[in-house]
């Protein structure tokens, strides 16, 4: 069976369409931005690994490892994802490299780890 795609709407209010085609038109950027942050953060461990970020500011691929009980090179895949997309920066010292979140990333999420903050105990 055919689906039929044709609008039987009586009338289209074009003032309110050109408006909400400016609304998405001006929100374009950051739009885009969110999408691009979820896409990544829509994967269980790479969320983990963003939350531990933001609650202990920094951490390397061993700590991420020890609490995710992954291997670290399982770990080091999804840094790379999140590094590739911009949303963490790393940083070395000496031998260890030290992965945290990107600021300009940071406010696009924050309001999600509020929501698992407020929903659990805090340890």
């Amino acid at each position: 069976m055919k689906e039929d795609k044709t609008c039987i709407r009586v009338y289209a209010d074009r003032k309110r369409l050109q408006l909400c085609a400016e609304k998405l038109n001006s929100a374009g950027t950051i739009i885009q931005a969110l999408s691009q942050v979820l896409s990544l953060a829509g994967s269980e461990t790479r969320l983990k690994i963003l939350y531990l970020l933001e609650e202990e500011g920094e951490l390397c691929v061993c700590d991420l490892s020890d609490v995710l009980q992954m291997t670290m090179p399982a770990v080091s895949q999804q840094l790379r994802k999140l590094k590739d997309g911009s949303i963490i920066q790393s940083k070395k010292v000496g031998q260890t490299i030290f992965y945290s979140l990107r600021q300009e990333r940071l406010e696009i999420i924050k309001p999600l780890f509020q929501h698992i903050n407020s929903k659990t105990v805090k340890v």
